[in-house]
């Protein structure tokens, strides 16, 4: 059965392999003519900052990629962007997927199979724009599956205790900061931003491994980057996209709350 669909799409590939994402361009061109591919990335860096900056109504991601997997670029998408991840290797991965995803598809790409992936995507995209009020279940079931599936030891790797105090730099001075008084952890490039309310501070650990260490009932994973400390949070506000945003006290700027993380404050 075919799907109308009421307009043209947008859709974005990230391949770090380009004859592989232009092969892949060409045959969304061939089943899906009206499709505007927007945007090709060479790298998962290259890809999150486009589809922030597009809004594309699809993202085609592989999962192996330099600087940021496909499960990390999906988990930091803010807009209405869904997502298939495109693998050759993720065998775990795909097993997880076939349950809850929008759709996968393997390495080397089947014609056959990629038509059936454009219809269950029309399907998708048509439910999405008949339920204004957004589906982040899905995606967000999907990538926690994922993401645990990707991170080998992660769930039975257990810290001594929660952190009680970081060792920060700020210039050239190492500091004790009380975890107690950081507003929120946010990675930046090599480092890892320490927020209190009165100073700025950096230390080596990235996100990814400071979560294990905190105290989960007060510390709170809300974006891929970003780390908050419920004890400082003031309310949360949605915007006329229906993207979540948590506010801190004693800082100026709102914190995006991706849709892996949504699922959070459904009950605050």
């Amino acid at each position: 059965m075919t799907i109308t669909t009421p307009a043209a799409f947008t859709a974005l590939i990230a391949d770090d392999e380009p004859h592989l994402a232009r092969a892949l361009a060409a045959q969304l061109n061939a089943v899906w003519p009206e499709l505007d591919i927007v945007h090709i990335a060479r790298n998962g860096q290259e890809a999150a900052e486009q589809i922030a900056a597009l809004q594309p109504d699809l993202a085609f991601l592989d999962i192996q990629m330099p600087g940021l997997t496909g499960l990390e670029v999906a988990e930091g998408i803010e807009g209405a962007t869904r997502v298939v991840f495109v693998t050759a290797y993720d065998q775990y991965a795909v097993q997880a997927f076939e349950q809850e995803a929008i759709d996968y598809v393997l390495k080397p790409v089947e014609a056959e199979r990629l038509g059936r992936t454009v219809e269950r995507i029309r399907r998708a995209l048509a439910k999405r724009d008949a339920d204004a009020s957004g589906d982040d279940g899905v995606d967000a079931r999907l990538l926690a599956a994922l993401q645990r599936l990707h991170v080998p030891g992660s769930t039975t790797a257990k810290p001594a205790g929660p952190l009680r105090w970081v060792r920060a730099t700020q210039g050239d001075l190492m500091h004790q900061v009380p975890v107690d008084e950081v507003l929120f952890f946010r990675a930046d490039d090599k480092y890892t931003c320490v927020q209190t309310a009165t100073a700025e501070y950096l230390i080596r650990t990235p996100i990814h491994e400071l979560i294990a260490q905190l105290d989960g009932e007060r510390f709170w994973q809300v974006h891929r980057s970003t780390i908050v400390n419920l004890d400082h949070v003031s309310g949360t506000r949605r915007d006329e996209l229906s993207r979540l945003f948590v506010r801190v006290r004693g800082h100026a700027n709102e914190l995006p709350v991706s849709r892996a993380y949504v699922h959070l404050f459904k009950s605050m």
